[in-house]
């Protein structure tokens, strides 16, 4: 039993307990996929249904890292499968503790919100957007953010960090030079060039210009939705107001 309720692998050489990154960067890809999608399909179609999905398989995932055993959690049992080929690169597992107990907060946030009370507003789109920012800053840049907050409240520092950031001494500047800049400023301006011309002269939506010639019927309309349908003062604040419409079911 002893072998089933831990955390990381402790081998010789190894001051702390250790994590494979590479399992743990590929199980963040997985799990930010999934989140995007489901993220993308509520925002442009209203239909919360798959993020409530995906918020129960996300707690469940996170319950099993932190209470029971990462080795046995499905999204690093998956990851660990695809890198099998690959060189370990084996991390201090007590930062990854503390980032994976952020990640089951959020997810216990949403669950409460999302899943138990159907509740939909901007505290969700923040709990949302922070979760996809630490999935991708892991999946793409091997950037535990959660980690580098594991310095800020333990007194003993995180040892055996991705990439050796933790026992390697950063290089002075910004690891580029000023033409590398500069051919960054002019790509930026280029693509905004484009899609300003692009917008201007593009074709309007067919399905916006069908809707725009016809005659919208002169309908009664029940004082109670109305008073439902009522955009609050944040949607209008972000802009949100046909988003807002369209997630309550409103015309």
């Amino acid at each position: 039993m002893s072998n089933i309720f831990e955390f990381g692998e402790q081998f010789d050489g190894y001051g702390v307990r250790v994590i494979n990154e590479r399992a743990v960067r590929a199980s963040a890809g997985i799990l930010f996929f999934l989140a995007i999608i489901s993220f993308m399909n509520a925002w442009l179609t209203g239909n919360f249904q798959p993020t409530r999905v995906f918020v129960v398989g996300f707690l469940i995932d996170f319950t099993i890292r932190i209470f029971i055993n990462p080795r046995y959690a499905p999204s690093l049992i998956l990851g660990q499968w695809i890198v099998r080929k690959q060189q370990p690169e084996y991390v201090g597992a007590p930062q990854k503790r503390f980032a994976w107990a952020i990640g089951f907060v959020l997810a216990l946030t949403m669950w409460y919100l999302v899943v138990l009370n159907n509740v939909i507003g901007p505290i969700n789109l923040i709990v949302c957007t922070l979760c996809l920012i630490l999935l991708f800053f892991e999946t793409a840049f091997g950037i535990c953010i959660g980690c580098k907050l594991y310095n800020v409240f333990n007194t003993e520092k995180a040892q055996l960090c991705p990439g050796g950031v933790c026992e390697v001494e950063p290089a002075t500047g910004l690891g580029v030079n000023l033409a590398q800049i500069a051919i960054v400023a002019l790509f930026a301006v280029l693509v905004g060039g484009i899609a300003q011309w692009v917008y201007s002269t593009g074709s309007q939506n067919p399905r916006q210009a069908q809707l725009a010639n016809i005659s919208t019927p002169t309908t009664l309309i029940d004082p109670a939705e109305a008073e439902r349908c009522k955009v609050p003062d944040f949607a209008k604040a972000l802009g949100h107001e046909e988003k807002w419409k369209l997630h309550n079911n409103c015309k």
